[in-house]
């Protein structure tokens, strides 16, 4: 337990081009070593690859982060010398942080074959979150499985 008091949460301006502030924090995550504007380049082209498939990017982004966003967790717990896998529910805050990093590493994993930049294999990765399909979405399946199997372990909760 720290000393100080709690931590200040830092409010997210909306990004310069949809003034959207979930995307805005997208950006942010996306960006490395403090080069903010070749993150936005990125993602505002993929964003721009996905308005070229006659679809309209902000919704397709903010239904992606929707749909990849995971209800339940297992958080461990320790009860009388053994830890069990307690089943709990996702606040909104860390729900949607999930989200975000989850879309970045699958589109980070996609093979370089069929996708060249980074900003073509983020469009595909947020069209196949829409559609309920890739990596991201997988890997909040597995999460809420994790959770289904142990419910058992879910009065441990309090």
């Amino acid at each position: 337990m720290s000393r100080s008091g709690k931590t200040k949460k830092r409010v997210v301006e909306g990004d310069p081009l949809y003034g959207n502030k979930v995307l805005q924090r997208f950006i942010n995550r996306v960006m490395r070593d403090g080069k903010k504007s070749v993150a936005e380049k990125q993602v505002y082209t993929a964003l721009t690859l996905i308005k070229e498939k006659k679809m309209d990017p902000l919704t397709i982004f903010q239904s992606a982060i929707q749909n990849v966003s995971p209800k339940v967790e297992v958080r461990p717990r320790r009860v009388g010398g053994a830890s069990y896998q307690v089943p709990v529910e996702v606040r909104g805050e860390r729900r949607m942080s999930l989200a975000i990093r989850w879309l970045i590493q699958s589109a980070n994993k996609r093979s370089n074959k069929q996708y060249h930049t980074f900003a073509q294999k983020l469009a595909a990765e947020f069209i196949d979150a829409n559609n309920n399909l890739g990596e991201a979405i997988r890997k909040r399946e597995i999460m809420q499985r994790n959770a289904e199997a142990n419910r058992a372990f879910s009065h441990f909760r309090w």
